[in-house]
């Protein structure tokens, strides 16, 4: 599988671009599309145009998960939060810089106020999730705002996403690691559209624990060239094993919150 990167049967949509915030009076036109709108792109993707109020500074990440009300009004999705019967999707990622060509790409951090987003409900997308077993079929709802979980077996309080499922608990590449570097180099072993993604923890030799993945860069050809971590490796190492794990590769088949467990 890979994850869905396009947006393309409706002119002028792209679900990377977060509109706003929309100020009454600033002379900046929004919503730019009708809330509820639908999109699609490659790999049986969709979108849905969503109204997103932050009431404090927020970051999105690609890979969050949010909720949306029957009038689209979207919402980082939580235990607590969560309401039986809505729907539920995920972040895909925010405007894509000149460096990055292709797959989910980065996090935005948002000043309180209104915004429009384009959240995926259907196709291949990166998910944020707290814990993965082999499972991988049992998706649930955690008290991390934009977290969600997919347990062995349901975790009794917590509430259900129906219609979707991981491709794996975690990925594994190689990479060359430079002592007080924080790239990784010479990859092999991934694919650009199935990860690893924005936001994952990574570990492997030479790899501090809670190193995570701050940015990817990407050849004109979607390529993977480079990784960057959050922090600097701690010794030279050539054909390193990487395990990446926290922000996984998701079918979403128009997820909804089906019951608390």
């Amino acid at each position: 599988m890979s994850i869905a990167s396009i947006q393309s049967d409706r002119l002028g949509a792209n679900p990377f671009v977060v509109e706003g915030p929309i100020v009454s009076g600033s002379g900046i036109p929004g919503p730019n599309f009708s809330l509820g709108t639908v999109a699609g792109g490659d790999r049986e993707s969709e979108w849905v145009y969503c109204q997103l109020v932050l009431a404090s500074q927020t970051t999105l990440q690609p890979g969050q998960w949010f909720q949306w009300t029957r009038d689209y009004v979207a919402s980082l999705l939580t235990t607590a939060a969560a309401v039986v019967g809505q729907r539920c999707g995920v972040f895909s990622g925010a405007a894509q810089p000149p460096t990055l060509t292709g797959g989910p790409v980065g996090a935005i951090t948002l000043a309180p106020g209104t915004y429009y987003i384009w959240l995926q409900r259907n196709g291949q997308a990166p998910a944020l999730v707290a814990t993965a077993t082999a499972a991988l079929v049992t998706a649930e709802t955690t008290t991390t705002a934009g977290q969600a979980s997919a347990p062995a077996s349901a975790t009794a309080t917590t509430k259900a996403i129906a219609n979707v499922n991981f491709a794996a608990a975690s990925q594994t590449f190689t990479a060359t690691t430079v002592n007080g570097s924080n790239l990784l180099t010479s990859l092999s072993g991934l694919n650009a559209g199935s990860g690893p993604f924005i936001g994952a923890a990574v570990s492997g030799t030479g790899i501090s624990g809670g190193t995570t993945i701050a940015g990817i860069t990407y050849s004109p050809s979607g390529v993977v060239q480079s990784i960057t971590l959050s922090a600097n490796a701690t010794a030279n190492g050539t054909g390193i094993t990487i395990t990446a794990t926290g922000v996984l590769e998701a079918t979403l088949m128009r997820p909804f919150l089906s019951k608390v467990n």
